[in-house]
């Protein structure tokens, strides 16, 4: 009498194939529009005075901005791909200003809140993971410029607050909200 043993290749596949999908993307479609977008309310009107500035990649609060006494150029702002969180050297380039601001400065020994943040194209779970990623990854560099890590509070909201309806806006919701915590 001889004895089924399943094949252990199968079974490898079979985990292969669930691993694989678990770290791919779910993108929602977006309807076609049967009109021209309205404007993005990026390119509205200029924020008023007492508005955090934002780039494309970080947006930084008016108060940290002046304290540390940075002066962002929007032309040289990066911005986070699709599904990515990697630091352009722009970005890093802003977060050592801020991290000198915070070691040395004027700002010395106070506290950052970083918000990761997503376009609203993958599921409500993966969004706020890559938010979280982001968050992560400013919190890991600015760390490494010498903030000390009980500075940084890192949180997600997603797509939670997302307000682009195409590809410019979407660059716009793709970022990290650095604030100065009380």
């Amino acid at each position: 009498m001889t004895r089924n043993h399943p094949d252990p290749r199968g079974a490898m596949l079979a985990t292969l194939a669930i691993v694989a999908c678990a770290h791919k993307p779910q993108v929602k479609t977006v309807p076609p529009a049967s009109s021209p977008p309205p404007p993005s309310p990026v390119a509205a009107a200029p924020a008023p005075a007492s508005a955090p500035i934002q780039t494309p990649d970080l947006r930084i609060s008016d108060e940290l901005l002046k304290q540390c006494m940075i002066d962002l150029d929007d032309h040289q702002a990066p911005r986070f791909g699709f599904d990515e969180f990697e630091l352009l050297p722009e970005d890093r380039a802003v977060l050592q200003q801020i991290a000198d601001c915070l070691s040395h400065g004027p700002l010395k020994e106070r506290a950052l809140q970083l918000v990761g943040r997503a376009d609203p194209r993958g599921t409500d779970e993966y969004n706020l993971g890559l938010g979280a990623k982001r968050a992560h990854t400013v919190a890991t560099y600015l760390e490494a410029l010498g903030v000390r890590r009980a500075q940084l509070a890192e949180t997600t909201r997603g797509e939670l607050d997302a307000i682009g309806t195409d590809e410019r806006g979407w660059q716009a919701d793709r970022r990290v909200d650095l604030d100065l915590r009380e």
